[in-house]
């Protein structure tokens, strides 16, 4: 399930002045159905060039291994062979699904990339704007579950054990191919880099003469300007809400985020921030605690080493004036100021819609 949505977000930070410091160059592509950016500071354009071609590549061949639109992708081919035996894969594949998995027992089940099959039936309803039949529902169910996913380190093979499973790792792979990128742009030796992909951003090292990237937090209504700033140096933050994805049927909004528990759309409007040492445990945790809630999200954000969240929940309608705001203990000392009116830049906002 991809269960972010971000705009225009750019790691944001005043330029140094001319002759004192590396420059700024920035990349757009897109990937993974949304559009990936790079921004890095370096003192050579062809090398900034390089590593920006080294960073959407080494995307792009993930959403070759991940993605559950393509047919013929690693992740789908190994889910047409569900039911049979132990399936060799990449690499990058038994990665994303160790981790989704070991997500899948902290949560117990609230994360679970087992759930394609449910979460088709709700891609028709919101293109339709009808429920999935209750006897359709408790049959994708029935074929969800992350205990069937059977992992074996030492053979690097994964066993679906039950005919008709089907994978999907929106709900992480993002934040995967975030890290990725980031770790391409490190090779070639540049540190102070930003990549953003859709909902996911992982920093570098801060722009030249900062403390970090500073990175804006949209409120509920994404007509709003954000009102509250993080600033953001070797970590990562996702955010998952459903700000601008969800469906109304008979007067219930429905998120696009699924429970895999329940196999229904979350109908509770909110937005869940998660900072954490890389993307791919930020983008998974953000799902995770979008379906949790509040009281179990927060309490397993807290349990996690160097992750700190934070949820606004709406009250009633969803009127952005009823929130209730909560987060773990060290969320507020990530906080920083937002930018001055006289400095440039594209403010980043995690949580609006795509630009």
């Amino acid at each position: 399930m991809a269960a972010v949505c971000l705009a225009a977000l750019w790691g944001w930070a005043a330029d140094a002045p001319a002759g004192e410091g590396p420059d700024r160059f920035e990349f757009r592509e897109t990937h993974m159905g949304s559009e990936f950016k790079l921004v890095v500071y370096c003192n050579d354009e062809a090398l900034a060039s390089r590593a920006a071609r080294a960073a959407f590549d080494r995307v792009a061949g993930l959403d070759a291994t991940l993605s559950d639109y393509k047919v013929d992708s690693e992740l789908m081919r190994l889910s047409d062979r569900a039911g049979g035996p132990p399936v060799a894969v990449s690499d990058d594949l038994f990665e994303v699904l160790r981790r989704s998995r070991e997500l899948s027992e902290r949560t117990g089940g609230a994360f679970d990339v087992t759930i394609n099959p449910v979460v088709k039936l709700w891609r028709r309803a919101r293109r339709d704007g009808t429920l999935p039949p209750r006897d359709r529902l408790d049959e994708a169910l029935s074929r969800v579950g992350w205990e069937k996913l059977v992992l074996d380190p030492g053979a690097r093979t994964v066993r679906l054990t039950l005919e008709g499973m089907r994978l999907d790792v929106g709900g992480i792979a993002k934040g995967y191919a975030s890290d990725a990128a980031l770790a391409e742009v490190r090779r070639l030796g540049i540190t102070r880099a930003l990549v953003a992909g859709a909902g996911d951003v992982v920093a570098g090292d801060p722009p030249p003469g900062r403390d970090g990237w500073t990175v804006g937090i949209a409120p509920l209504d994404p007509a709003r300007r954000p009102g509250r700033f993080l600033s953001l140096s070797n970590a990562a933050v996702s955010t998952s809400g459903d700000a601008e994805r969800y469906v109304e049927i008979d007067g219930v909004r429905y998120s696009h985020i699924v429970d895999p528990r329940s196999g229904l759309g979350l109908t509770g409007r909110s937005s869940v921030t998660v900072v954490a040492p890389d993307g791919t445990t930020s983008d998974g945790l953000a799902t995770a605690l979008s379906v949790l809630g509040p009281d179990r999200g927060l309490a397993l954000a807290e349990e996690a080493e160097g992750v700190e969240a934070l949820i606004v929940s709406a009250a009633g309608d969803g009127d952005g004036d009823r929130t209730t705001v909560r987060a773990t203990g060290g969320f507020g000392a990530m906080l920083g100021e937002g930018p001055g009116a006289s400095e440039p830049g594209t403010v980043p906002t995690l949580g609006g819609p795509e630009p």
